[in-house]
């Protein structure tokens, strides 16, 4: 879910010395809550579809009342004019694994980037308890019940309140809070399911409640088969994304019941949905690692891995320029150690995109790993002879140099890649006895030492 010096901050922030608090007049939007809420219950005022319209409108004001003079990606200086003087500052406050700089008010606490924009902010202080934009909404559309002549004043409340929860959906995700996030895609749906709402669905917003929930998976496991319930939804009314990830979030949300009744039903439901999206998106790498890890997982192994061996093939032969395939080929074989099928896969990828830095990369990490296989089967191995030990010592060195052509190669596409030069520093000085590497080796060390320096 990528810092830190506010010089500019301390200058934006003397703009608006006269401004002393965050202007929500919090007695007041209760009154009016107050007056609205006796007029709804008076059953004259009641049959009256504009004294719902006027509930909706403050149950609304009252929802967005701590945070109504902001939005992401606004700059600070402008939210702090409408905002006031914060009550506290603090600075590399660090928030779903971000630094900024936090201002607290009276009823939110705003988050800031080095860039001077609002990132996020959290609600420390409502106006009421309850949910207030669902309080609008069910007035809106009672208002259209009691008197349909309101039916547009009364969508274009739902559209408000729809709008409302996507906002704090995106605001809710970026400050960690993935739950309260999918709770708030879940009710920006719901609006849309609303009698009176008119506008046309979006189911980006199962999507996204799905993909939080997966996300809360991993602190709050219950979240996981909420996760499930929410994406299944999206596609049985046919929606995914674009890549088609949905399938990858849907296996982690079977996968991560661990401890549920039906653990071994779940199993194979995650592997049936990676199928179906390996069938729709061949080449989401994502996938591919899903099917990978239930395949080769030897405490919940779903089937023989060479089953998924063959599905992969078996696309490529109807496919075989898709480089993003051979790429999900090279990765499965990569984790099954199969190192020798791993390289040749990677080959094809450079074959296909020869200026892909990421992908020659990936093609000399496979022989480093093929190499540290190797060494590392020497090292467990009881040697009774020191010629057995050397010739052993050879193949393995022999099988490290492939490698460093490859990853020249890179080098010379990308010479300020830090990770490509490290990488060739580290195995140069693994070869340095070898003819020519200790210079490679002196010339990669220096190399890295001045990008460090930049």
């Amino acid at each position: 879910m990528k810092r830190l010096i506010f010089a500019v901050m301390a200058i934006t922030l003397m703009a608006a010395p006269m401004a002393i608090a965050q202007k929500v007049n919090k007695e007041a939007i209760v009154a009016k809550l107050a007056k609205a809420d006796s007029d709804s219950k008076d059953a004259k005022k009641a049959a009256k579809g504009a004294t719902w319209i006027t509930r909706g409108n403050a149950y609304y004001e009252a929802a967005e009342a701590p945070s109504k003079d902001i939005f992401q990606d606004m700059d600070y200086s402008m939210a702090a004019v409408a905002l006031g003087r914060a009550t506290a500052q603090a600075d590399n406050v660090v928030l779903n694994g971000a630094a900024y700089t936090e201002y607290t008010y009276p009823m939110l606490k705003v988050y800031v980037a080095a860039d001077g924009k609002i990132k996020t902010w959290v609600v420390t202080q409502t106006v009421k308890d309850g949910d207030l934009a669902m309080e609008a909404a069910n007035s809106f559309v009672k208002a259209a019940e009691v008197d349909p002549k309101l039916a547009a004043k009364a969508n274009e409340g739902l559209v408000k309140v729809e709008n409302y929860y996507r906002t704090m959906g995106s605001v809710n995700n970026a400050a960690g809070k993935a739950g309260e996030s999918a709770q708030n895609f879940l009710s920006a749906f719901a609006v849309q399911e609303m009698k009176g709402y008119t506008g046309e669905k979006n189911y980006d917003y199962l999507f996204n409640a799905g993909l939080m929930y997966v996300v809360d998976g991993e602190t709050n496991p219950a979240s996981y088969a909420k996760g499930a319930e929410v994406l299944n939804k999206a596609l049985e009314a046919g929606h995914t994304d674009a890549e088609g990830n949905i399938y990858f979030y849907l296996f982690h949300a079977y996968n991560g019941q661990k401890d549920s009744s039906v653990r071994v039903a779940n199993l194979q439901r995650a592997k049936q949905v990676l199928m179906e999206g390996l069938a729709k998106f061949p080449g989401n790498t994502l996938i591919i690692e899903g099917l990978i890890s239930i395949y080769i997982d030897p405490e919940n192994p779903v089937g023989d891995p060479q089953e998924l061996v063959e599905m992969v093939d078996g696309a490529l032969s109807r496919d075989p320029q898709n480089k993003s395939l051979w790429n999900s080929r090279a990765i499965m074989f990569d984790r099954m150690k199969n190192y020798d099928e791993s390289i040749k896969s990677f080959q094809k990828v450079v074959e296909l995109d020869p200026k892909n830095v990421q992908a020659i990369y990936n093609l000399g990490l496979s022989y480093v790993f093929k190499g540290d296989s190797m060494n590392d089967e020497m090292n467990s191995r009881d040697y009774r002879s020191n010629a057995d030990f050397q010739a052993d010592q050879k193949k393995v060195i022999e099988a490290y140099k492939p490698a460093v052509p490859v990853l020249e190669s890179a080098y010379e596409i990308d010479p300020k890649n830090a990770t490509v030069v490290e990488t060739l520093k580290n195995l140069t000085f693994r070869l340095r006895d070898e003819e020519g590497m200790m210079a490679k080796y002196e010339k990669y060390n220096k190399a890295l030492n001045e990008l460090k320096a930049q």
